[in-house]
C-alpha cells in the first residue's frame, strides 16, 4: 500500500492509501472537480505527491430577465 497526497498549488487535497500509482497526463476526479496529474514525486519508499491541476470552473450566466426578488403570480 502507498501514501498518495494530492496537491493542487502545494495545498494539499486529498490523501489516499492506495495499491496502483498514479501515472503522468491522467485523467483523475477528485472531489467533484476533474483534473489532470502533473507530476509524481517519490517522497519515501512508500510516500509519493501528486501535483494536479484542476479544470476551471465556468460561472453560468442568470438568463432569467426578470429581477431576482420578483416572484410569478
Amino acid at each position: 500500500m502507498y501514501a498518495i497526497h494530492y496537491l493542487e498549488n502545494k495545498i494539499e487535497v486529498l490523501n489516499v492509501a492506495s495499491r496502483i500509482i498514479p501515472a503522468v497526463d491522467e485523467k483523475v476526479r477528485i472531489k467533484g472537480r476533474n483534473g489532470k496529474i502533473i507530476s509524481v514525486e517519490k517522497i519515501g519508499e512508500t510516500k509519493y505527491f501528486v501535483d494536479v491541476e484542476f479544470e476551471k470552473n465556468v460561472e453560468k450566466s442568470n438568463t432569467n430577465f426578470r429581477s431576482i426578488g420578483m416572484k410569478r403570480k
